[in-house]
């Protein structure tokens, strides 16, 4: 072979990988990097035992069903995903409708604005993200609004590296993280001028009970919007394929259950909220939330290789890998869920705490 044979077979196979790796849709986002892949909390060597106690949730579905499991099952799930969602998808756990003519990034954002937008709050009042993960949410609604966030998650990981984000970003004066339980929220009563939860509030084995652990927290006169997850007019519980889709969600997404559309305001009303508005913000002329998930099938492919590999040679956890194919898996679901219009994750809803209200 000679020297420009040799050549041009170094150039191809050096193109070829950075196609691969780049061209394709960068696997490191925001800092995250494939071998710094990790289980969160969880120390290298018991990844794949957490991912097996997490599946062993669902072989005991009441357990789930009880505020005292949820704790261990949520921040199991999120130790186990965090690094992988940051890789992937970015610092913002959740879908937002397609624009035209706008990046993903910026759609994020902007259904982001949207929820503070909603909750009419100033420069300078103190409001709660209800489930922050990462804040990706957090820092966009802080540097949009200038209000002060302060973020509730139960995973302690999420708390380091939404600290970290914060620091980077410039934002750790407006944004401050706990970690807690929001079913039982370190706060006092009456305490923010706002909130929001944006896909959150779905971990909740009641919603009743983490709804009024808001009401208990806002200022009366305070509002509350939340973009929650839930089936819609179109599930059928009859259709097993319905069903199939519904299951795959809930398990691929720590969800102790998903909720019906109907139970959103009737819930919200239960605890002592008024409804101001209420609407399926997936519905049409809204464009596919899912198109992104669809898009991202040949980068999946080429994570889940680079994630084999790295876990093969030692640099990933074991355990990595059946995490990356059970989100993939779950992805699936979530698209077929979008497309027969049975399962929608943007359900908004926005409340206010009555003037007059009392906390329970």
């Amino acid at each position: 072979m000679d020297s420009l044979t040799l050549f041009c077979t170094g150039a191809l196979l050096a193109g070829g990988i950075y196609w691969f790796v780049c061209i394709l849709g960068p696997a490191e986002r925001k800092g995250k990097r494939a071998v710094d892949l990790s289980g969160g909390s969880i120390s290298a060597e018991k990844v794949q035992d957490s991912y097996d106690k997490y599946w062993s949730f669902f072989r005991r579905p009441k357990e789930i069903e009880r505020a005292e499991k949820v704790p261990d099952f949520v921040d199991t799930f999120y130790n186990l995903v965090t690094d992988i969602y940051e890789w992937g998808w970015g610092q913002s756990f959740h879908f937002s409708p397609h624009i035209p003519g706008k990046s993903h990034k910026d759609a994020t954002r902007l259904h982001e604005e949207m929820a503070v937008d909603l909750i009419d709050v100033k420069p300078g009042d103190r409001i709660l993200d209800v489930g922050c993960g990462v804040g990706g949410p957090m820092r966009a609604i802080a540097a949009h609004s200038r209000a002060n966030v302060t973020g509730i998650t139960i995973n302690e990981y999420q708390v380091k590296r939404a600290r970290l984000h914060n620091k980077k970003a410039g934002l750790d004066s407006l944004c401050e993280v706990v970690c807690g339980n929001f079913l039982e929220m370190p706060f006092p009563e009456n305490s923010f001028d706002g909130a929001y939860s944006i896909e959150a509030t779905c971990h909740a084995p009641k919603l009743e009970e983490v709804y009024a652990e808001i009401f208990r927290v806002l200022k009366p006169g305070a509002l509350y919007v939340s973009y929650e997850w839930v089936t819609t007019d179109k599930y059928k519980g009859e259709d097993a394929e319905h069903v199939e889709v519904i299951q795959g969600i809930e398990r691929g997404d720590a969800l102790p259950g998903l909720r019906s559309y109907t139970d959103i305001a009737e819930t919200a009303r239960k605890v002592g909220f008024e409804v101001v508005k209420e609407k399926d913000l997936a519905k049409p002329p809204a464009q596919p939330w899912w198109s992104r998930l669809k898009m991202g099938r040949i980068a999946y492919w080429r994570n889940h290789i680079l994630v084999t590999v790295l876990a093969a040679v030692g640099i990933a956890p074991k355990g990595t890998v059946d995490v990356h194919e059970m989100l993939f898996k779950t992805a699936d679901f979530l698209t077929r869920g979008g497309e027969t219009g049975i399962f929608s994750p943007m359900h908004m809803i926005l409340c206010r705490k009555p003037d007059t209200a009392k906390s329970s």
